[in-house]
């Protein structure tokens, strides 16, 4: 990026070129239909082609209630964002030799033997539970009242207060969906994952990934704590009234979302409490500007954090689309989703494309063949991640590129 991460974005508009006139209008579009529609509260979305900077707004509200408007350098609370900050820190350190990907984690985790049906309790390697082939599950992956649930397991953006070892404890005890390396399932294995590295190195994984992520790239207002709280994105639960309207609720501890055949359970206050864990796979915040940041950097083949062949490796396809449990067209790499063939699809994405998303209401994904980074960063669960705004925003985002 040409702008130094630390500096306001809102200066952006004093160092770049007018936006493309036909992507301007199409992005607002997009995103203007959705506030109106009461699909979204507010929105960040920062585009990039090139590594510079085509496209910024924030729109809508940061608060409802007080009327707060939403700002460029609003702080989100970033669920499964996360993922690619954790996964770039556990390459580094592989590239350094402090851990082996292939090695078991109870190498660092010696308690940690989750069992089979049969009962045995197989090696699951780093690099298992980095592209999620680990066997173990989510709580939110799983239907009500199965081991999951019953165990109370903690998906990383639920229950103050619980620490690592407990949840370890927990996750422990629930049974593997597979055995390791023979299938792929979303899982909490990125917070396990989080614990082994920072047990590697002796170092607290916030602590860790401040040194090998966040402060090479200047992100100040990224970590596993709300930098600035007068910037903290209150976040809303989409819903529909009983007369059809949309009215997103404000987002308590406690909260619950439905989601396919089962729900998301949120605790906002998470972060405030300083007895929870740092969930490597759902336990940050951070801004628009912080992500987009990182994620050009590993576009542009990992400046200082990273080497590019540490890079490519996270960018190609280590879980192929043929194994269930990825979207037709999709693979996985390490950190995020990677798309194999777009026409399965139905996506304008070129092969290659990386996207991924968070629970809290955020989408983004980079196209390394057309040099675009697009990050859409909302305060509105679920909607900003999967639901009609980020189908709209993509397809605003290619046929404003293809018209200009």
């Amino acid at each position: 990026m040409n702008l130094p991460a630390s500096a306001p974005i809102e200066s952006l508009a004093a160092l770049e070129p007018p936006a493309p006139t036909v992507l301007r209008d199409r992005v607002d579009d997009a995103i203007d239909r959705a506030i109106a529609e009461r699909r979204l509260i507010g929105a960040v979305v920062l585009i990039a082609r090139d590594g510079v900077p085509v496209y910024h707004r924030a729109a809508g509200l940061a608060d409802r209630e007080s009327d707060r408007l939403m700002r460029e350098d609003a702080i989100f609370l970033l669920a499964s964002v996360t993922k690619p900050f954790v996964a770039a820190a556990a390459m580094k350190l592989a590239e350094q030799g402090r851990i082996d990907l292939d090695a078991p984690v109870t190498q660092w985790l010696p308690r940690f033997r989750p069992r089979l049906a049969d009962g045995t309790a197989p090696a699951i390697s780093l690099r298992q539970l980095l592209s999620h082939t680990s066997g173990l599950s989510y709580r939110f992956g799983e239907a009500p009242g199965g081991d999951y649930d019953t165990l109370d397991i903690s998906d990383g953006f639920d229950q103050p207060g619980l620490g690592i070892e407990e949840n370890l404890r927990r996750i422990g005890e629930a049974q593997l969906r597979f055995p390791p390396g023979q299938g792929f399932k979303y899982s909490i294995g990125i917070d396990v994952l989080g614990e082994a590295i920072a047990r590697a190195t002796g170092t607290p994984l916030p602590k860790l990934i401040e040194e090998l992520i966040t402060a090479p790239l200047s992100l100040r207002d990224t970590g596993f704590h709300i930098a600035d709280h007068r910037r903290t994105a209150t976040p809303y639960t989409d819903g529909v009234a009983a007369d059809g309207s949309r009215r997103p609720a404000r987002m308590l501890d406690g909260a619950t979302v439905p989601l396919f055949d089962t729900v998301l359970r949120y605790a906002p206050s998470r972060l405030e409490n300083p007895a929870s864990y740092p969930s490597g796979g759902a336990g940050m915040a951070g801004t628009a500007a912080d992500v987009l940041t990182l994620l050009e950097t590993l576009r542009e083949g990992g400046g200082a954090i990273l080497q590019r062949e540490s890079v490519a490796a996270m960018m190609r396809e280590q879980v192929p689309a043929s194994i269930e449990g990825l979207d037709p067209g999709w693979g996985y790499g390490y950190g995020w989703a990677v798309l194999n063939d777009p026409l399965a699809t139905n996506t304008p994405q070129s092969p290659g494309t990386i996207a991924w998303g968070g629970v809290y209401g955020h989408s983004w994904f980079v196209d390394p063949q057309r040099r675009l980074s697009v990050v859409a960063l909302t305060n509105t669960a679920i909607e900003g991640m999967q639901g009609e705004f980020t189908i709209d925003l993509r397809d605003a985002v290619y046929a404003g590129l293809d018209a200009d």
